[in-house]
């Protein structure tokens, strides 16, 4: 369960820079450059936990954003969908684009979250039986 912590270290990590560093005025936030990193701080997040589940198939290379997505097809719609939005938010439009809203920002952290529950929850069952 350590890359589930892990993950919520990132999550936390990513919403600290946003909160301290980003600094929100009017629903948008100021600077871009501190988006950025929390977009790809959290995206990274998201990553752990999903090697975690999926297991550590080809650890040298890196995996592309379409194997994520194969390997979540054929295991939850829900989580495809849920990966689907937060590659979208938190790896595009803040991590490369800097987009500055912070109603966007949060849906991208709140579908992070849901990722590592549903993780975590699933990492249980395994280890339960």
């Amino acid at each position: 369960m350590e890359a589930v912590s892990e993950a919520r270290r990132h999550i936390d990590n990513a919403k600290d820079f946003l909160s301290n560093n980003a600094k929100k005025e009017d629903g948008l936030y100021k600077d871009k450059k501190y988006v950025k990193i929390a977009g790809h701080t959290a995206y990274t997040g998201i990553l752990l936990v999903l090697n975690e589940l999926l297991g550590k198939k080809n650890r040298k290379t890196p995996k592309s954003v379409e194997w994520y997505q194969y390997e979540l097809s054929r295991v939850d719609k829900s989580l495809l969908a849920a990966f689907t939005t937060a590659y979208q938010i938190l790896h595009i439009d803040m991590g490369y684009q800097g987009s500055k809203s912070a109603k966007l920002a949060s849906v991208g952290l709140q579908e992070a979250e849901k990722i590592i529950r549903w993780v975590e929850t699933r990492l249980d069952k395994k280890q339960l039986s």
